[in-house]
């Protein structure tokens, strides 16, 4: 029962997961970009633009310029966080391959590093006035969350460790539809509970920024506003209109 409980969970929590994922992807790539919003000093070169972007996703460029030391555990949660999923990927890979391998002694601790960005993210949002002010409920249960889901997965590795080959049995056998019996461990049952809520969720929160980042208009477009003209789409017709660059005098 337990296991035909938590593979049924599992279906339903990816199909919500990727499914709702595709969804908000196809709504962010069909919504029009009439206006030039970028944030300045911008690049005026697509290739500039990805460069940016590049910055931005990996290293938190803008956050690092605006405040060091939320930078410092928004880094530690993130880069952590991916440690943390490359080192899961063995559980659902078989054979394992070398890069799995090797990250995994620093995606052990990665769990810790994991914990602690998370606090930090806590902390943020309990004692800094301005973003407490704007901080709804969802936004504190979301990183409650998360250390359940750090704390628990700390525990199976440091206090209580389960069958973590019967595990990967289990994992394995959604992907086949083959079920293998799931080792009853509490602490993993709590695990994984936490981490399919996770994933239904996901679609309908503020965690959809991770793919949302690369539709923001103020970071994916080309300061050009001179060069390129942009009728929004209420406006009357324009085709006598047009710019003269760099200037952008008006003919």
């Amino acid at each position: 029962m337990l296991t035909t409980v938590y593979a049924l969970l599992y279906y339903v929590a990816f199909a919500v997961f990727a499914g709702g994922i595709a969804w908000r992807v196809y709504e962010y790539a069909k919504t029009p970009q009439p206006a030039n919003i970028v944030t300045t000093p911008a690049p005026v070169t697509r290739a500039g633009v990805v460069w940016r972007m590049f910055k931005e996703v990996l290293f938190f460029e803008s956050l690092w310029k605006s405040n060091k030391w939320i930078w410092i555990f928004a880094q530690l949660f993130h880069a952590s966080l991916w440690l943390i999923l490359v080192r899961h990927a063995r559980y659902f890979i078989d054979p394992v391959p070398a890069l799995v391998v090797l990250a995994q002694p620093f995606g052990k601790y990665a769990g810790l590093t994991f914990v602690l960005g998370a606090l930090g993210l806590l902390a943020r949002r309990m004692f800094v006035a301005r973003v407490r002010y704007i901080s709804a409920p969802s936004d504190y249960l979301m990183l409650l969350l998360f250390l359940g889901i750090g704390i628990s997965g700390l525990s199976m590795t440091f206090v209580n460790p389960v069958d973590i080959v019967g595990v990967k049995a289990f994992f394995l056998g959604l992907m086949t539809f083959n079920w293998q019996p799931l080792p009853g461990s509490p602490a993993l049952l709590i695990h994984l509970g936490l981490v399919a809520l996770w994933m239904l969720i996901f679609p309908f929160s503020k965690l959809v920024h991770a793919p949302g980042v690369f539709f923001s208009p103020t970071r994916n477009m080309v300061d050009n506003p001179r060069e390129k003209f942009r009728p929004v789409p209420w406006m009357p017709a324009v085709s006598e209109v047009s710019f003269d660059p760099p200037h952008g005098t008006r003919k």
